[in-house]
């Protein structure tokens, strides 16, 4: 930023950087702490209002991009199911028969390998965003105290 800012602000600023990990306490926490701190503090300061502004959009980018993997995967998940419990492998051929009822699991016909892809490429992938928001989160709330000027990567812009 061209001018300098106070130490006032650039606390402020610090603070609404480090309450989005407010998440691990409580849902959301992540989005509606920094969204009171930055409302409270918007229209007194400009440089907490621009930083504020950053870390909720880089949050719900977050939440956007979690929400997308988990819609990515749930078309494994269905397909793999549907492999996984195939109602033959469980004869449940004839159900109303409990006479002969039995299970009997084939292990030529159970593709446990299958079903780790999808769970894998969510777990890889949420892994990936936490290590993500928890290294940028820490850098915005040390350059925001140092008064810097700090963008996070891979940020939509939901709020102007």
């Amino acid at each position: 930023m061209v001018t300098t800012v106070d130490k006032h602000e650039r606390n402020l600023a610090s603070i609404i950087h480090a309450s989005t990990f407010s998440k691990y306490l409580f849902p959301f926490g992540n989005i509606i702490v920094p969204l009171i701190l930055w409302v409270a503090n918007k229209k007194t300061y400009e440089y907490v209002a621009e930083q504020g502004k950053r870390a909720l959009n880089f949050q719900i980018s977050l939440l956007v991009y979690s929400l997308f993997l988990v819609m990515l995967t749930i078309p494994f998940f269905i397909g793999v199911i549907s492999e996984v419990i195939f109602w033959e492998n469980f004869n449940f051929i004839a159900p109303m028969n409990f006479e002969d009822f039995s299970i009997h699991l084939d292990s030529q016909n159970f593709h446990i390998p299958s079903f780790i892809w999808p769970v894998g490429i969510l777990v890889l992938g949420q892994v990936m965003l936490s290590i993500i928001n928890i290294v940028y989160t820490i850098l915005a709330t040390i350059r925001s105290n140092e008064g810097q000027d700090f963008k996070y990567p891979l940020t939509i812009n939901f709020i102007k």
